[in-house]
């Protein structure tokens, strides 16, 4: 029995990876006309969420989505998530309509093909780095003037440990929406790191839960209030999890 299952894993991720490639390759001279602009990045963004369907479709995963809160399509936000799984980013994409820039570290950008779209469309940070952090903040500035929201997995990564529900929050993001006065949304995916977490062997096809919570508005406040809101976003997010688990 342990054998089917570790086969039914090994093609389970090959698939996987065939699932982000074929969009890519297919629609490659589309997405490559779309990244040649910036101002065509909403285009782009439609392609995205496409892509990120199609792969949660094909891996046989259900996503339902509940909203306490509907993002304004006009106005610009910061948003959050916990992050556990390399679907974290397709389940982002087919929760939220308003186009937004992905912050995300480097090291994704040496994935084949993916790669290559993901360094041109995202804002890369090498979290070593405090010249490229601090660029960060330009680059996420221009695309807030541009209309763009911003996306970042404030975790700042994947716990080695995968029995930790959620891990310390970094500050950037909750810096970056006060001093562009943008709302924090925050999201719980509730079922990514089961369905299918960064453990080679692991994962099937199910049910997939986010939860958009309620808004947390950075009017008025300063630079002096971003730890008591990254506390505030990830207690809103840790009980969540929890509340699940019981």
């Amino acid at each position: 029995m342990k054998v089917f299952k570790y086969l039914f894993w090994i093609l389970y991720r090959i698939w996987f990876y065939i699932l982000v490639a074929l969009p890519i390759l297919i629609l490659f001279p589309v997405l490559l006309l779309s990244i040649l602009k910036e101002s065509w990045y909403p285009f782009f963004f439609k392609l995205a969420r496409f892509w990120a369907r199609f792969i949660l479709i094909g891996m046989g995963f259900r996503y339902k989505i509940v909203r306490e809160e509907t993002p304004d399509p006009k106005k610009s936000y910061m948003f959050i998530a916990n992050h556990t799984s390399m679907t974290d980013i397709m389940l982002m994409l087919v929760s939220v309509k308003n186009p937004y820039v992905f912050v995300g570290k480097q090291e994704l950008a040496k994935i084949p093909l993916f790669g290559f779209f993901y360094k041109r469309t995202c804002i890369l940070v090498d979290r070593s780095s405090e010249k490229s952090r601090k660029a960060v903040f330009l680059r996420a500035q221009r695309r807030l003037k541009q209309g763009l929201s911003i996306c970042i997995f404030p975790e700042g990564g994947v716990p080695d440990d995968e029995s930790v529900i959620l891990d310390t929050f970094k500050d950037g993001a909750f810096r970056l929406a006060i001093n562009h006065q943008i709302p924090i949304v925050p999201l719980t995916f509730y079922d990514n790191k089961k369905r299918f977490s960064f453990s080679f062997f692991s994962g099937s096809p199910g049910k997939m839960r986010v939860k958009i919570h309620r808004f947390l508005s950075t009017e008025g406040l300063t630079t002096q209030a971003t730890k008591p809101l990254n506390n505030q976003a990830r207690s809103i997010i840790l009980n969540a999890l929890e509340n699940d688990l019981k």
